[in-house]
């Protein structure tokens, strides 16, 4: 499979380390073209690929093409993509918030995958929601299964609707547990630990706590009442998370995230 990436930024890069680590990919396989040209002379020395300053040049006989720049560059990269791009080929978005219809309509291409990834795909364990339009063939789905799984675990969607709601969920959520862990940190701090000491704590515990939850064959709720003894410390903690309605606070900045999404896919559609 040989696959041509427009955009050489750290998802790009996530992505062409993953293919190249599983072996989906060899070096010559895969080309790379982006407006820094420092960007490119590093992509080439640390993974071998081919790099190319236009576009147009970089997709020529490559199976799959993956738009990998920020969705405030992509209409650009559309247009110039327009009437260049082969029956054959697989356009593979990883741009956030850019629908479907307008890759479609920029380009005049039909094939699209869709896909949210986030950021723990840059070492491997990234979770990809994506979609694909009809005329994407049984094949090129394989395709796109084994672009975005080299990076860690992806779902497939039927309607494209979803991909917001997993860029609530997935993409933004990496963010939320930073947020805490830099809360208890804090917390950490205010009862008297090093700064230095409640940072290796606080990491050590949410990396095995999610370790821990995604090897067991208990729902989080279990594993949280394993820990949770009756008149315990943690039940004293989890009392004030509900009283200050921390369950509410969650769902609320959750249908947020989704809002934003949506309203930003409604702007870039425009």
């Amino acid at each position: 499979m040989r696959v041509a990436f427009i955009g050489g930024g750290k998802m790009g890069e996530a992505i062409i380390r993953s293919l190249l680590d599983k072996k989906i990919c060899q070096p010559s396989d895969i080309s790379v073209s982006d407006v820094s040209e420092s960007r490119l002379q590093y992509l080439k020395s640390e993974y071998g690929v081919t790099i190319m300053t236009r576009n147009i040049e970089s997709i020529n006989g490559r199976e799959v093409v993956v738009l990998a720049v920020k969705p405030q560059n992509i209409n650009q990269v559309l247009d110039e993509l327009k009437g260049h791009l082969k029956v054959g080929q697989l356009v593979v978005s990883i741009a956030a918030g850019v629908k479907i219809n307008t890759i479609q309509e920029r380009t005049m291409h039909r094939n699209i995958v869709r896909a949210m990834p986030n950021t723990p795909a840059q070492i491997g364990l990234g979770i990809s929601g994506w979609t694909a339009t009809k005329e994407v063939s049984g094949e090129q789905k394989q395709w796109a299964k084994l672009i975005l799984g080299a990076m860690g675990k992806e779902i497939y969607f039927d309607k494209e609707d979803y991909l917001d709601m997993v860029t609530a969920i997935s993409g933004s959520g990496p963010a939320y547990l930073y947020l805490f862990a830099e809360l208890l940190i804090d917390g950490a701090v205010d009862l008297g630990l090093a700064r230095n000491e409640a940072e290796n704590l606080v990491k050590q515990t949410l990396l095995g706590a999610a370790q821990l939850m995604n090897t067991s064959n208990k729902t989080p709720a279990e594993l949280r009442r394993d820990v949770t003894s009756k008149g315990g410390t943690t039940e004293r903690a989890i009392t004030v998370f509900e009283k200050t309605d921390l369950a509410g606070i969650i769902t609320e900045a959750v249908k947020a995230a989704y809002q934003r999404a949506k309203e930003l896919g409604e702007v870039e559609s425009n």
